[in-house]
């Protein structure tokens, strides 16, 4: 896969895309990154991005000459129909269905505005999704596109050590995931559930089960609201129910 940003400070992913996982998946050839500064293809003699918006009003707004032109030079740089997903409070809210998604495409180009927002005719004419990471302001799409660029990179094949681990993930299956522990058995007076150190497969898988709805209907019931339940987890719900 190939990910490229476009952002007016490309220095913001340096972190990011140099560390953990997101490094590690580059380094190993399953992803590629580009922070791409899109002052650069304004035909602006000031290198102006932006301009007033027509009719009045308080701020400024992104022009669509250098975000088009980058966009189409990203696209002939690489042969490519990409994904162009405009970061705005706008978009749809991000899900962990969505970064799943994303991660069957071969190139996205994530674009980061800034200001008052993005000429219309950027999001009628250019973009293919509209992402929101969640309902509040920021001052940019940049942590949002970093965001995404995680998201989807810990899904592709090959990226975690242990596969399993994305499927297992909360929201992955619809639920949040059940408590975990480690070493030592007891720290503190704290201990481990018993049946963790049964050995008993059967009963520690159907213990984790329960304890991920038991998290789920305290935490996000509406999660459960959403999904539909096996015939297992009806019955475990309900006993939940019972104890609580």
């Amino acid at each position: 896969m190939k990910i490229d940003v476009l952002t007016l400070f490309p220095e913001m992913f340096e972190g990011v895309f140099g560390s953990s996982i997101l490094k590690k998946a580059k380094e190993e050839g399953h992803v590629s990154y580009q922070a791409v500064d899109f002052r650069e293809y304004t035909t602006n003699k000031h290198k102006k991005v932006d301009d007033y918006p027509y009719g009045g009003g308080a701020g400024m707004v992104l022009s669509p000459q250098p975000i088009f032109d980058a966009v189409d030079d990203l696209k002939q740089q690489n042969d490519t129909s990409p994904r162009v997903i405009m970061l705005c409070p706008q978009g749809e809210r991000y899900t962990q269905a969505k970064a799943e998604e994303l991660a069957k495409e071969e190139h996205l180009i994530l674009l980061c505005g800034h200001y008052e927002g993005y000429d219309e005719r950027i999001r009628k004419h250019l973009v293919t999704d509209e992402i929101s990471i969640g309902d509040y302001v920021l001052t940019g799409g940049e942590l949002g596109a970093m965001v995404i660029a995680d998201s989807v990179t810990r899904l592709l094949p090959n990226v975690l050590g242990n596969e399993e681990s994305a499927v297992t993930d909360s929201f992955s299956t619809g639920l949040l995931e059940h408590p975990q522990y480690t070493r030592p058995a007891e720290f503190r007076g704290m201990e481990v559930p018993d049946v963790l150190l049964s050995g008993h497969h059967a009963n520690v898988e159907r213990w984790r089960k329960k304890e991920s709805l038991k998290r789920t209907l305290e935490r996000r019931p509406d999660l459960l609201e959403e999904r539909g339940l096996t015939d297992e987890e009806e019955r475990l719900l309900q006993e939940i129910k019972r104890e609580q």
